[in-house]
């Protein structure tokens, strides 16, 4: 035992004086304890190098299992982490490459028998919607006769044998050389977006990092730390300036606004006095043109007898001026008949 002793290597909790501490506090709480005869044992057994092995075996199970949690808890976030890298928001997935001459692909018995029945049981019941019809015919499928289900099958598997005997010739082909090579150079493409895309990401965390640290983990009174106030500084009174002059450009912006808008208010005034004036010349006129057919009304034009109205008085005056302006000889007296009315009209 003695041997064992000496040969065994304690575990600082019990070593030197954290040991004595140790078995005081539990002698301490065995005397508080109302059984005394298991506290008594309890004191007794921390010089026990049996107890202190259990104790040692203990804590390592207890870090053991620590570490166990610690690790889980790490694979949960690396499972996070890879589940949320996943297709980003917005982007547009491309189609695959499909190779348009390659021969028809198979079709499995229950695709068959899902082709056929289907526009049956569509045709049949309409109402019914299509995830309704994909559930009532696996169930159809699930309890079809054997001998029934055996005829599908056959015809997928002669279906299959075609499948392999045109694919085996179209490999031959050279047209299924090129889709090769197109299918694989789309893959060293996109996995060479891939490199570059990581690459950047990496480069701009990298970036960021190295900004934020440089930003902050500058010591203060240094030569650098100046500098960078000073930096600081010279682009907060640039910043500073800026806001002044678009500040002014603003107040200018606004006065001119300001001048536009009075401008636009004085135009408004005018415009609804010229057309009270046009409203007032076009009564006026209304009323010379009623003066007029009803003062011209007995005297008919030369050569054509034609006599006023009032809706023909404008061109009736026309004519009656051409008329008076070509040969004021030969028609004097209706010359002098016109200056008559045209004495009355301004009586």
């Amino acid at each position: 035992m003695e041997t064992l002793m000496t040969s065994s290597t304690l575990p600082p909790l019990f070593a030197d004086e954290d040991g004595s501490k140790e078995s005081n506090d539990l002698a301490s709480t065995g005397l508080t304890h109302p059984e005394a005869p298991y506290s008594s044992g309890a004191t007794s057994s921390t010089n026990n190098p049996e107890f202190v092995e259990d104790l040692s075996q203990g804590q390592l199970l207890q870090n053991e299992s620590s570490n166990t949690a610690e690790g889980s808890e790490q694979r949960h976030e690396d499972e996070q982490r890879s589940k949320r890298g996943g297709w980003s928001k917005g982007r547009k997935r491309k189609k695959p490459l499909r190779d348009s001459n390659a021969p028809k692909s198979p079709l499995t018995g229950y695709v068959r028998f899902m082709n056929e029945r289907r526009e049956q049981l569509r045709a049949k019941r309409p109402e019914v919607p299509f995830p309704e019809i994909t559930r009532m015919l696996g169930n159809e499928w699930s309890k079809l006769p054997p001998e029934e289900k055996q005829r599908y099958l056959d015809e997928a598997d002669r279906d299959k044998e075609r499948y392999m005997k045109e694919l085996e010739q179209y490999q031959k082909t050279e047209a299924y050389k090129v889709f090769s090579r197109k299918t694989q150079d789309r893959q060293k493409g996109k996995s060479h977006r891939q490199d570059a895309a990581r690459q950047a990401s990496h480069d701009h965390e990298k970036e960021a990092e190295v900004k934020e640290r440089s930003v902050f983990d500058i010591p203060i009174f240094t030569e650098e730390f100046l500098n960078h106030s000073k930096a600081r500084e010279a682009e907060l009174r640039q910043l500073r300036k800026s806001n002044m002059e678009f500040e002014e450009r603003n107040a200018a912006l606004q006065k001119h606004v300001e001048s536009m808008r009075t401008a636009v208010e004085k135009l408004e005034v005018d415009v609804i006095q010229e057309r009270s004036r046009n409203t007032v010349l076009q009564q006026h006129l209304e009323t010379l043109r009623q003066v007029l057919t009803s003062s011209f009304a007995s005297m008919p034009l030369p050569g054509s007898g034609e006599t006023p109205t009032v809706d023909t008085i404008d061109s009736y005056m026309n004519r009656l001026h051409s008329i008076i302006l070509a040969n004021p000889q030969d028609n004097e007296n209706f010359i002098a008949t016109v200056r008559e009315v045209v004495n009355r009209l301004d009586r």
